[in-house]
């Protein structure tokens, strides 16, 4: 299957949800008037959408309306296909090699499967991967992991649980420099209810990066559940304020209809959405595309 179909089935009870909520709005009026936007604008928020980001798509939606003079509805949801796509475009650029990701997100969220798909999906690619099993605070998340490199051809480094969690990395850096590695995936603990903790925590982990790796692209990506809905989001900005994102992993987004928040992390973050999880097996951890994701939507 392509990954158009595997993002528009892993979407069916998102789409499912929004498509014929915005639908019949879009039938229940014959012309465009100050009551449609209202209501269009009500059930985007009601479709997990978000208020910041439904008051973006719809201060576009009215300039778009205005300047192209559309007078019907049913040409609105091309206009919302557009809007979002523009929406959820970023400039990420071409990624570059040697590189550290360093995967965040609370417990539960995915990220050790996740960490194991971005694995194999490298290697398959050809690339040397190293994983640097950096969670040293929940129990048996080691072996997890392991687990995960051994079916994706990666080589691990870590510790006993407890373990100084910057010192696995910087191991781990050491280990893929001497071994001349493509790209390092780092795990890290989800302790978001003790912030100052997990600042500490990561902030030590980045001196280590950025002294010790200083020729790898570095990038910090936050794994979030779509299932949670605007907790996600919730998430996305507590995660945002004590280290700097540079884009979030959706996971989970096949066993929801509530792909909206989507819409909501990048409107109201400014954060890209850099993968979605669409399925159990390895290969369902999709690259996002923005305008495959609107059309799969509407």
């Amino acid at each position: 299957m392509s990954i158009f179909g595997k993002i528009r089935d892993g979407l069916k009870k998102t789409r499912d949800n929004i498509s014929s909520m915005v639908g019949d709005v879009l039938k229940s009026f014959s012309k465009i008037d100050e009551d449609f936007y209202e209501e269009l604008e009500e059930t985007l928020i009601l479709c997990d959408i978000g208020v910041q980001a439904t008051d973006k798509i719809m201060d576009e939606l009215r300039e778009k309306v205005k300047l192209e003079k559309i007078n019907e509805t049913d040409k609105v949801k091309d206009l919302l296909v557009d809007i979002i796509t523009d929406m959820l475009t970023f400039e990420n650029g071409v990624p570059s090699f040697p590189c550290v990701k360093l995967i965040v997100g609370v417990n539960g969220v995915g990220k050790t499967t996740t960490i194991g798909k971005l694995a194999k999906q490298y290697t398959d690619a050809g690339k040397k991967v190293y994983i640097a099993a950096a969670d040293t605070f929940r129990a048996a998340a080691a072996e997890q992991l392991s687990t995960w490199a051994d079916r994706a051809g990666a080589k691990i480094i870590k510790y006993g649980e407890g373990a100084d969690p910057a010192a696995v990395v910087y191991d781990a850096i050491d280990s893929a420099k001497h071994s001349n590695a493509d790209v390092l995936l780092c795990d890290t603990a989800g302790r978001l209810h003790n912030k100052k903790n997990l600042m500490n925590e990561l902030e030590k982990i980045n001196r280590v990066i950025d002294k010790s790796y200083p020729e790898a692209e570095k990038r910090t990506y936050l794994v979030v559940d779509a299932t949670t809905g605007q907790n996600a989001v919730q998430q996305a900005r507590e995660f945002n304020s004590v280290t700097d994102l540079s884009g979030v992993i959706l996971t989970k987004l096949d066993g929801t209809a509530k792909g909206g928040i989507v819409c909501a992390i990048s409107g109201e973050l400014n954060l890209p959405v850099m993968y979605v999880g669409v399925g159990e097996a390895i290969g369902d951890l999709q690259p996002f595309d923005a305008g495959e994701f609107a059309q799969s939507l509407l």
